[in-house]
């Protein structure tokens, strides 16, 4: 057997054991996980709505980075965007045996990739610590605050919600018979993106693009620490997701790929494809497969203080799976401090990120002369098949990996993913009903392997935002925002946002 081919075998059977792990810890914590508390006839349930308008203007080149990103893709790089959006939740009570959940979140845009947009319409339910959602729902990530972080690797908010069939745990499950020192956070989504219409308009007439791709998600954690004895927990997790099935189309003919049950399990266990697939799904894995290993320490010496420290680590296919080229050569590393109440800051993030190694700048797959196989160049965010990891034209990932929306050229093709970035954000509430948040980033781009920038470019962008709502007129929030960027990567850019709304609740007992 050839060197690529014991590798290759070695790889497909390290997935089956994490495979059979993974499902039999989950369905071992599903039987033994403690369930929340019974039933309570004094449980109360609430449905909350909320109606709003933003509209925002700029000057440059472009929308400012933070007036577009990290918004669940309701920006544009387009100048003088905005929208009137409506929304109604049925919130899920967590405390209760059983019980369900349902929300529906409709915009109506201009200069948006949507028009008339349906941001979330989705209905949960959960039994003791199971929990399922079926439509599209926004799920924030695990460990960095969307308000404050440059955004998570693999899943940041930064482009709106895929519609999938969810099923996991709510939350982190304390695990049956370890007194509160055991927990764990699993789930498993299908789902199917909705963006082939707006693709077939966007990119440029015979260019590369996709339709009916599929979409699968999924992600297991492990939480030790009882906070009751010492105050401190440690995290260890993995989350993936694919892209798979579908049509895509390059040289102006469509491909289209499997989509049998053997496909779908494929895309939930990074395996190659059988003979009739593409040659590259063949050689590596079947569809689109991104993922990345979570770390997190979480301190809470008292109420009044809570400091975390997390670490995301992204990887494609196999390559830095196993975290055989170093883990810590790429990765997010974050730093949230919650302080004490105070007039100034409330909270404060800090981060660093990197993705310019990539497993190195040499891609290899092994020649008589060569008789070693080695990764590298591994172009993160983008795949020779389905464009990008993108939806709606935004980067499902970190918004720092330019979305395609912003290709002048409508490319869909994601094209500066080697980057350094310093990031912090913090907000307080210096006075009773005014709340602000101040973003500022900085980085260095280098563009891809692929296609390198002829020189570096740096960038830095900047956000101050007040929210304000008046004693006087309950219900009733205004917002405001100034944002710029600067450098040659995005261009010199300043403009502005407001956003006018009114929102509430209406609670109802059980009785």
């Amino acid at each position: 057997m050839t060197s690529a081919g014991i590798i290759t075998d070695i790889f497909n059977k390290s997935f089956r054991r994490i495979l059979s792990l993974a499902i039999l810890s989950f369905f071992a914590t599903a039987m033994m996980m403690s369930a929340p508390e019974s039933d309570n006839p004094d449980d109360i349930s609430s449905i909350s709505y909320k109606a709003e308008t933003r509209a925002s203007f700029a000057g440059g080149e472009n929308t400012p980075f933070w007036l577009v990103s990290n918004i669940h893709g309701l920006g544009s790089p387009e100048f003088n965007n905005g929208y009137v959006r409506g929304e109604v939740t049925k919130s899920l009570n967590e405390s209760k045996k059983f019980d369900w959940g349902a929300g529906a979140d409709i915009s109506l845009g201009w200069n948006l990739p949507s028009v008339l947009g349906i941001r979330q319409l989705y209905a949960d339910m959960h039994y003791k610590r199971l929990y399922v959602s079926l439509g599209s729902k926004n799920f924030d990530p695990t460990y960095n605050d969307m308000r404050l972080s440059s955004g998570d690797l693999l899943f940041s908010g930064n482009a709106i919600a895929i519609p999938q069939l969810r099923v996991g745990t709510l939350g982190f499950a304390p695990v049956w018979g370890t007194k509160g020192w055991f927990f764990i956070k699993a789930y498993l989504s299908y789902g199917k993106f909705t963006d082939s219409g707006w693709q077939k308009k966007w990119v440029v007439p015979g260019g590369e693009r996709s339709q009916g791709v599929l979409f699968c998600g999924r992600g297991l954690w492990f939480r030790v620490g009882n906070v009751e004895t010492f105050p401190m927990t440690v995290d260890l997790g993995i989350e993936m997701g694919t892209q798979f099935a579908g049509t895509v189309y390059k040289g102006g003919k469509p491909i289209r790929l499997a989509h049998g049950f053997i496909d779908w399990i494929k895309a939930f266990i990074p395996l190659s494809a059988n003979s009739s697939a593409p040659i590259g799904e063949q050689t590596n894995v079947q569809g689109n497969m991104t993922g990345e290993y979570n770390f997190s320490i979480n301190y809470a010496p008292n109420p009044n203080w809570n400091l975390k420290f997390y670490w995301d680590h992204y990887f494609e296919d196999h390559s830095q799976m196993f975290l055989e080229y170093g883990f810590w050569k790429d990765g997010l590393f974050g730093f949230e401090v919650e302080f004490p109440k105070n007039r100034y800051v409330d909270k404060l993030v800090v981060e660093y990120v990197k993705t310019t190694d990539q497993t190195g700048a040499v891609n290899n797959d092994y020649t008589p002369e060569v008789p070693h196989q080695v990764s590298g160049r591994d172009n993160y965010y983008n795949h020779y098949l389905y464009n990008c990891w993108q939806t709606w034209g935004m980067s499902i990932g970190t918004p720092l990996a330019i979305s395609p929306l912003y290709n002048r050229n409508h490319i869909l093709r994601i094209f500066n993913t080697r980057f350094k970035a310093f990031h912090i954000g913090f907000e307080g509430t210096p006075v009773k009903n005014l709340r602000y948040r101040m973003l500022l980033t900085f980085s260095q781009n280098w563009g891809t392997y692929w296609h390198p920038l002829s020189s570096r470019m740096d960038n830095c962008s900047g956000l101050v935002e007040i929210d304000y709502s008046p004693r006087f007129f309950k219900g009733f929030f205004a917002k405001a925002s100034i944002a710029w960027d600067k450098g040659k990567l995005l261009g010199n850019n300043f403009g502005g946002m407001f956003t006018f709304g009114y929102e509430g609740n209406v609670k109802f007992k059980k009785k």
